[in-house]
Formats: C-alpha cells, sequence, structure tokens
C-alpha cells in the first residue's frame, strides 16, 4: 500500500494528508489521483522545473486533502462543484449538508473545527487528458486560483498551464482561471523550427507538443490572438499526428505517449487544422501542375505557350516542360505523385519518398521561387516555370498571412459549422468551385485596407477552390482576341 504523502502544513485526517487551501475552510476534498506508468516513465526521465516533485517522489497513486471554502467553490464553478456540493439528489451533498447540520446543532462554526468533523467530498482523477504526473499540486495551485490565494509552484511552464487549464475545464471554472493567467502576464515562448532533412525546417517532437499546449491554453483560457497565432503556426509547419506513418513512427517505436489533451485539440480544432492545411497544399501543388499541363497538352488542343511567335516556340514548350520536371522531381516535389494530400488517395500510395506533412509550407513555397529561369538559346526570355509562378507564389504568401488561415476564437466558439472550411465539402454537388487568379484579384485594393475579416475571406475563397485557373487573363484573351491599341487583331473593318 502506498504511504502517504505528507501534508505541506502537517495536517492529517487520519492517514490522509491536508493541505489548508485556506484558513477556516468548511470543507476537505479527499482527491485520488492515479498516474499511469507511461507518464510516470516520462517524467522521471525528464528534469521538471524547481518547486516541483523530484521523479523519486512520483508515484502511481497518490491521496491528497484539500481545506477549502464550500462558497467559494460554488460560486467560482459553471456548474460541477454547484452540483455536487449542492444538489442533494447527489450523495456527497447530502452529507455535506448532513455534516454541516450537526456542526451547526452543536454551536461549532466550521472554522474552528477539528478536521474530523468536516464534510468530506471524494473525487478522483487520471492523468490520461493532462499527461502530468504531479497532478496533486497542479490541483491544489487550482484551488488556491479559485480561493484568490497564491499558487506553490514556480516557475511557471507551459506544459503545468496546459494541465492547469485541462483541470479548470474538467471542474468548469475556466473564467476566473483566465482572469488569473491574464494578471500574472505570463510571457509563452515562441515557436522553433529545426532543419532535420531535405524537406527544410520542420517541427521537433518536443517543440509541436509546446505549440499544441498554447493552442490548448488558448482555447480553454481564452486568449484569441494567441490562439489565431499558434492555429496558424500548426497549420504552416504540420504535425506527426496527421503524418500517414503516424502510427508506424510514434504510436509503436516511440514510447511516448499521445494521450494528452493536445495532441487530440477538442471542439473539433484538431480536423479543422489538419484540413486547412491539407487545402493549402493542394492550393500550392497546383500551381505548377496547372502550367505542366498546359506544356504536356499536344500542341495541336492548345496554344504555344511561348508566346514570341518563333519557329522555335514548340522546342521551347518541350525545353521548358523537361526543366521544369528536372527541377521539381530534384527538389522532391514531384515524383510519382505530387506533395499534395489529396494526390496520396488518387493513386492509392503512401505517399512520396520525402513526406512533405512535415515541411514547413514558408518553405515549400521557397523552393518553388528558386525554380532558375532556363532558356532555350539567348532570344528566349521569361518562357519558364520561375516567370509565370513567380507573382502567384507572392499571392498565395499573402493569402497565408494577415489572419487568414489561423482560427478565429471568437467565430470558432460562436458557430463552428458556419467558420469552418469544411463546410464546402458537405454541400449538395454542383458546378466546380473554380478560383480564377487574374492581375485585379492581385491587386485588389480591398485586400491591403479590408483587415482580417477580408483576409479570412478571400483566403476561404483561395484554398477550398475545387478547381484554379492561373492563366485565366490568357485564357480570355484568346477568347476575345489580342488587343492592339483600341482594336482587336481580327476585326474586319477599323471602329468607326
Amino acid at each position: 500500500m502506498d504511504s502517504p504523502v505528507p501534508a505541506q502544513d502537517g495536517n492529517y485526517l487520519g492517514d490522509l494528508p491536508v493541505v489548508d487551501i485556506v484558513t477556516g475552510g468548511d470543507l476537505i476534498l479527499n482527491v485520488t489521483f492515479n498516474t499511469s506508468k507511461e507518464t510516470l516513465k516520462a517524467a522521471k526521465k525528464a528534469k521538471g522545473p524547481p518547486g516541483q516533485p523530484s521523479p523519486a517522489a512520483l508515484r502511481a497513486t497518490v491521496k491528497q486533502g484539500y481545506r477549502v471554502q464550500i462558497s467559494v467553490l460554488k460560486d467560482n464553478s459553471g456548474g460541477y462543484f454547484t452540483r455536487l456540493l449542492g444538489d442533494t439528489r447527489f450523495t456527497e451533498a447530502k452529507t455535506v449538508e448532513k455534516a454541516l447540520q450537526k456542526l451547526s446543532s452543536q454551536n461549532i462554526k466550521p472554522s474552528e473545527a477539528d478536521l474530523s468533523e468536516l464534510p468530506v467530498v471524494e473525487i478522483t482523477e487520471d492523468d490520461e487528458a493532462s499527461g502530468t504526473a504531479n497532478l496533486d499540486t497542479v490541483f491544489g495551485d487550482l484551488m488556491r486560483i479559485l480561493h484568490r490565494v497564491t499558487i506553490t509552484t514556480k516557475p511557471l511552464t507551459v506544459r503545468y498551464l496546459a494541465a492547469i487549464a485541462v483541470l479548470a475545464d474538467r471542474f468548469t471554472c475556466t473564467p476566473l482561471v483566465s482572469k488569473w493567467l491574464n494578471a500574472i502576464k505570463f510571457k509563452f515562448p515562441p515557436t522553433t523550427l529545426q532543419n532535420p532533412n531535405r524537406t527544410g525546417p520542420a517541427l521537433s517532437q518536443p517543440a509541436e507538443e509546446l505549440l499544441r499546449q498554447k493552442i490548448l491554453v488558448s482555447w480553454l483560457l481564452d486568449r484569441p490572438p494567441l490562439f489565431q497565432s499558434c492555429t496558424r503556426d500548426l497549420i504552416m509547419h504540420g504535425s506527426r499526428r496527421w503524418c500517414i506513418l503516424f502510427d508506424e513512427q510514434d504510436g509503436h517505436q516511440s514510447e511516448h505517449t499521445y494521450t494528452a489533451a493536445w495532441w487530440d485539440l477538442p471542439s473539433d480544432i484538431e480536423t479543422e487544422l489538419q484540413h486547412r492545411r491539407d487545402y493549402i497544399l493542394n492550393t500550392i501543388s497546383s500551381i505548377p501542375s496547372h502550367f505542366i499541363s498546359l506544356y504536356i497538352s499536344p500542341i495541336s488542343s492548345r496554344p504555344a505557350q511561348c508566346k514570341l511567335g518563333y519557329t522555335s516556340s514548340p522546342s521551347c514548350d518541350s525545353f521548358q516542360l523537361g526543366e521544369a520536371i528536372r527541377f521539381l522531381t530534384s527538389r522532391n516535389l514531384v515524383s510519382l505523385v505530387d506533395f499534395s494530400p489529396r494526390s496520396y488517395d488518387r493513386f492509392h500510395v503512401s505517399g512520396p519518398p520525402t513526406d512533405y506533412i512535415m515541411s514547413d509550407i514558408s518553405y515549400i513555397i521557397k523552393v518553388l521561387k528558386q525554380c532558375p529561369t532556363y532558356q532555350i538559346d539567348k532570344n528566349h526570355n521569361h518562357c519558364g516555370l520561375r516567370g509565370r509562378m513567380g507573382r502567384i507564389l507572392e499571392f498565395i504568401e499573402a493569402r497565408l498571412g494577415g489572419g487568414g488561415i489561423g482560427l478565429n476564437h471568437v467565430k470558432w466558439a460562436e458557430d463552428r459549422t458556419e467558420n469552418s472550411w469544411l463546410k464546402g465539402e458537405v454541400e449538395e454537388e454542383g458546378e466546380k468551385r473554380v478560383f480564377k487568379y487574374t492581375s485585379s484579384v492581385s491587386s485588389d485594393a480591398r485586400l491591403r485596407y479590408g483587415g482580417a475579416f477580408a483576409a479570412e475571406k478571400l483566403a476561404r475563397e483561395v484554398f477550398t477552390a475545387d478547381e484554379w485557373d492561373w492563366t485565366a487573363e490568357e485564357h480570355e484573351a484568346e477568347a476575345e482576341g489580342v488587343s492592339f491599341g483600341k482594336w482587336k487583331l481580327g476585326e474586319k473593318s477599323f471602329p468607326r
């Protein structure tokens, strides 16, 4: 049997150590904390911050008592403690009522009563959602926050705040904890990337866990700016949680567990972020694919892509096609399939040789911008992929910033269905949504002065399209005739 953990102030109720959260409290919370073997193993390997229990002190089961004030718990709980301690349909509420009536009949004030005379309510808590081994300390700090008492843990970490946020959500007291977090002015660390391989910078497992913890804290404790920026970061950098080989690489071979709440973000956030990244990758991959398809199409069914009108223009097209494919394959952006997630389903394969699921989207755009300016000879300028993709990639980069792709905390809390990018997938089948890129779209003044709303609206329009026409103006010009001054070539007579 586990030996009791000594109480900080030396109080015991039988074998139960009791911490005085508030002097003269009228209730004892008897909390049993169960910690999984995986969490204990991870905690013993990690070096915790000062003020937290040493690895040797961590045990699978801890029983801890907390002397608290019933009125404080009821006033600061959105429902959990109000029902547990006030609704006499619950056994706990009946126990509390009888014990307090007994003290009243004996003219004993609860603040002056012995521990053995106070009502005791039992609670059981496990580490499944919090992923934390020292939950007794975290719970004690949560009780101190509710009672406006200074917490004992210093310094605070993001992981510790995530555990407090999980418990606050469990006991329905997030509004007060949110105010406390605002008061202490905690500075969240920035997201950092590594550069492990040719796919460019990516999140390490600890860095991704930290980012996910920030998302969870900002969601549960109402931090809209942090929530929007961190959800954008996870969309841009990707997650091992969304990787096709996630179970094989991490779930089985790694000792790390992914049961904590931040590894499966609540309120449909996890699904939304993954699909937004997929939409963005599909859009970016469509840019080189669009131009390659123009070069591949039979000459008889399309105009020459080289617009110079030389006899060497057909040869220029073939040359540009070969150089474009050589560049993209050398950067692992195209193989048997391209890097977009929908291509995996189309060809029923597990992914390209280098998995871009965990690559930074900004890096992919940077690589595409590095496409050289190939020329079949000195007379052919700006015929290749680089000149045609440049402005389009800059347009995409602009859509990825300015609050366009991160989740808006207020809107997501109010109506997930209306603000989800997935809405388009459940609509009835109809005409495909085709986004047509033109110079007027890229230079629209509303994009510069419309604020976050305009950025979010256009980003959704661009990235959730079914198809993309990146040369819409060229197609329109071909259909209408080439303009020359005020007249169009092909007209039979000058306009009068």
